[in-house]
């Protein structure tokens, strides 16, 4: 397989990471399917593929998946450095994702690369 992916947390100021905050805030069983998750998508890399991530249509975003009662998604995105940039976390709690949280997604994703230049 080779050399494995890393996990990059998005920063939102000094020391705040809200998508590890979120895991961490979980309970013990979400945070157990949520670390295989991690770990699927450390392993395989781009090669990951449904149930465990899908692309968002007209996005640059993936979408990391734990499925069962907890339906929680991670928004990410493979950055330089052989790595994966997590964006948000959230609970899902309906069968369409609200553009609210794809809007986040996106709006942190714009300023990593903002403050890349």
């Amino acid at each position: 397989m080779g050399e494995k992916w890393k996990i990059v947390y998005f920063e939102i100021s000094a020391g705040k990471f809200p998508v590890k905050e979120f895991i961490d805030n979980l309970d013990e069983k979400a945070k157990a399917k949520v670390i295989n998750a991690l770990d699927l998508l450390t392993e395989f890399g781009t090669s990951i593929s449904w149930p465990h991530a899908k692309k968002l249509t007209g996005t640059l975003l993936w979408e990391l998946r734990t499925v069962g009662s907890n339906n929680i998604r991670i928004f990410y995105v493979a950055v330089v450095g052989k790595s994966f940039l997590l964006l948000h976390a959230f609970q899902k709690k309906k069968q369409k994702t609200d553009r609210k949280e794809i809007k986040l997604a996106e709006e942190r994703l714009k300023n990593y690369y903002l403050r890349l230049k």
